[in-house]
């Protein structure tokens, strides 16, 4: 998607950059309703049928950005309505979090066959033989398929010579590993709360932009403004996500320059967390739980939580790397305000855990951070510094990648304990995590270390990120071989009664 739905990431980071900028110069907020003509200016539609059209799911946005609910197509409401309860410099969180935007969603049929030009209408007419309940046959001009009576078995298109028969799914529902997406009385996109995990795929892959999550650009900008102890905790996956021309240190300049008093890696919590789960999973694989799933991704776990929930007991106990860094900021400074800025909108979800909320008070994504970097006109790359961060180990910072977790608490655990062997497995997307989690149910992942990420990848590829995977990726591989620490145990900040 960052490469190729660059028309619908510029919207997104234009209603970013806007509530920000609103936030930041104390705008009348009344201001919203001329708001989507700011952004759709002119007559004449650039991206559907009709510019009003388009101004209906700005508006959408606008409000979903400031943190309400989408409306209905069914009832009028004003784009303000609701708006007073959102202009305070505290998160302010509404369920759901992710959402239709009825307005912009086409109501795409969730999977069906459909014959292409490539159809010859072949003598052999081998679409029609295979079809066990007769849905198909030979039009005027190629062959035709009655959806009426397809099942969906495929057989059409395995034995077409030409690949004229294509299957075609929703892009939300195709990409949805735990099947929250359903459909309304139009057909259009309905999510189930019940079985959502809060992913953000299929925010990512609608190439309309019609799902999309809520933010608290509003209210942290306002809280920036407002409030002492500001501190910015970074998730490992950063690194490359602002351009090729601004280094990490700079990054972290630029987000002080927001009004953050400090700005700390979350690769730090991956630390503290590798060395809990190291710890845990010696002391209770296979004695005490058959195996142990990791803790890091809130999507993964909340998956287990719903779908397995005999076996979410054996998921670790340890806080995520994102808490963790929390508690550690919390140590140094009572009253800190800490704001969780990384490539997941699962995270949102995470901080409003009783034993999470009073550590993590704001939670943006990459995507969130840099509308609210354009707003105040800050030029990452032109910021003069010159030293290194270096708040985490190798592993720590490897936490971004799929299979780092896993192999951070596998290499820490056999150091302290070398006489065992720890064999790991990992999924990076919601489908295998499920599958995994299968085959663990069934007893075939006993005495594994087990590793679930709800984005291919891992969280370089959350919903949230602004840079492609791979370039990501090598950027995080040169940035985790810079660090003065190798593992968790060398780690200087680190107290010595938890390495050991």
């Amino acid at each position: 998607m960052k490469e190729s739905y660059v028309d619908l990431i510029n919207i997104r980071r234009k209603v970013f950059a806007l509530i920000a900028k609103m936030a930041h110069e104390g705008t009348d907020l009344n201001e919203l309703e001329r708001a989507s003509y700011e952004l759709i200016p002119g007559e004449i539609a650039t991206y559907r049928e009709s510019v009003f059209r388009e101004r209906a799911i700005i508006e959408e946005r606008l409000r979903l950005t400031m943190g309400l609910d989408a409306r209905h197509m069914n009832e009028y409401t004003r784009v303000t309505d609701g708006i007073n309860e959102m202009d305070v410099n505290e998160s302010r969180f509404t369920s759901p979090l992710v959402n239709v935007i009825t307005f912009a969603c086409e109501a795409c049929p969730s999977r069906a066959f459909n014959v292409t030009d490539n159809c010859r209408k072949c003598l052999a007419h081998p679409c029609t033989n295979v079809c066990p309940v007769n849905a198909v046959s030979i039009g005027k001009n190629r062959a035709i398929i009655d959806n009426d009576k397809c099942i969906k078995c495929g057989k059409c298109m395995e034995a077409c010579p030409y690949s004229a028969i294509v299957e075609y799914h929703r892009p939300c529902a195709f990409v949805c590993g735990v099947d929250a997406i359903e459909s309304d009385y139009l057909g259009r996109a309905k999510i189930n709360e019940e079985k959502c995990v809060a992913c953000g795929r299929c925010v990512t892959q609608c190439p309309f932009g019609a799902i999309a999550d809520k933010s608290q650009i509003y209210q942290l900008v306002k809280a920036l403004k407002t409030k002492k102890n500001m501190y910015a905790m970074v998730a490992p996956s950063f690194i490359g996500q602002f351009g090729v021309l601004a280094s990490p240190i700079q990054i972290f300049e630029g987000i002080k320059q927001l009004g953050f008093k400090d700005v700390v890696e979350v690769s730090l919590g991956a630390d503290i967390t590798t060395l809990h789960e190291a710890k845990e999973f010696i002391n209770r694989v296979p004695d005490e739980i058959p195996f142990m799933g990791t803790s890091c991704c809130n999507s993964w776990t909340l998956m287990v939580k719903k779908l397995f929930p005999e076996q979410y007991e054996y998921i670790s106990d340890s806080s995520s790397p994102m808490v963790e860094t929390a508690k550690y900021i919390k140590q140094k400074d009572p009253d800190a305000i800490i704001t969780f800025i990384g490539p997941c909108i699962s995270k949102k979800l995470e901080a409003l855990r009783e034993e999470v909320k009073d550590y993590v008070h704001f939670v943006i994504t990459f995507e969130e951070l840099m509308g609210m970097i354009v707003a105040y006109n800050i030029e990452l790359s032109e910021i003069e510094i010159d030293r290194e961060i270096q708040d985490a180990s190798t592993l720590g910072r490897g936490y971004a990648i799929a299979g780092g977790v896993a192999e951070a608490v596998k290499e820490t655990a056999q150091l302290l304990d070398p006489s065992r062997e720890i064999n790991i497995e990992s999924a990076s997307n919601l489908n295998d995590c499920v599958k995994l989690m299968r085959m663990a149910k069934a007893g075939k992942k006993d005495g594994m270390l087990l590793e679930g990420m709800a984005c291919p990848g891992g969280c370089i590829a959350g919903p949230g990120t602004l840079a492609s995977i791979n370039r990501v990726k090598k950027a995080i591989i040169e940035f985790k071989n810079k660090s003065s620490y190798k593992t968790p145990l060398d780690n200087d900040i680190i107290d010595d009664e938890l390495k050991h």
